[in-house]
């Protein structure tokens, strides 16, 4: 890396190089390249848990925090111009924001974008992991944070694993909801955006607001 350029190394050298050293039967180049092997490519990879990495052979749990706490710098790296920039303008710079995030987890999560009086993100609360329904979603749940922070406004968003983001009727239900228990309060829901694989849904950009 120092002679040629990280730019330059492959992607089962720069992992190599974060793992640092392989076992007495597996070279790190060899245990790097088992892992990508196993998860078929470097976005599932990052999506993987810890437990799911310490099966790959010669990896201990050192080794696989080492690989996760690389990754989710990377998440950060990615996002934290929204937090530095300008306001959230449109449906698709909020996607580019919780891509990185959502895009390839298992699981459904729910989260609450919380924005300023000039829509700048304030930060993001995730609310619920799991089945997405009004009985694991509450308004007060999803509200006490934003209270907290003096949020102005807020952004639902959640993630489809099954990678077509179209809301189902429980999403619309649980968003008109939502969006009534923001207008009591004098804290707006702007919009409820959904990630995909790579692709997104924005209820207000389809009209549903």
């Amino acid at each position: 890396m120092e002679k040629y350029g990280a730019e330059n190394l492959s992607t089962v050298e720069l992992m190599a190089i974060i793992l640092r050293s392989g076992t007495a039967e597996l070279s790190v180049l060899a245990m790097a390249q088992l892992l990508l092997a196993k998860f078929q490519s470097l976005q599932k990879l990052a999506a993987a848990s810890l437990s799911e990495l310490c099966t790959v052979r010669g990896m201990g749990k050192t080794k696989a925090i080492q690989l996760l706490a690389a990754f989710e710098l990377g998440k950060r790296l990615q996002t934290s111009r929204f937090l530095q920039d300008g306001p959230l303008s449109s449906p698709q710079e909020v996607a580019s924001y919780l891509m990185p995030r959502l895009s390839l987890l298992a699981q459904e999560h729910f989260l609450t974008l919380h924005l300023n009086t000039k829509n700048r993100l304030l930060g993001t609360e995730t609310v619920t992991i799991g089945t997405l329904d009004a009985s694991l979603v509450h308004p007060r749940e999803v509200f006490k944070a934003a209270i907290r922070q003096s949020s102005a406004a807020l952004i639902l968003a959640h993630n489809h694993p099954s990678g077509d983001p179209r809301p189902s009727q429980e999403d619309i239900s649980l968003t008109r909801r939502l969006r009534e228990s923001g207008e009591l309060l004098g804290i707006p829901i702007l919009d409820h955006v959904i990630i995909g694989n790579q692709n997104y849904y924005s209820m207000r950009e389809e009209g549903l607001f």
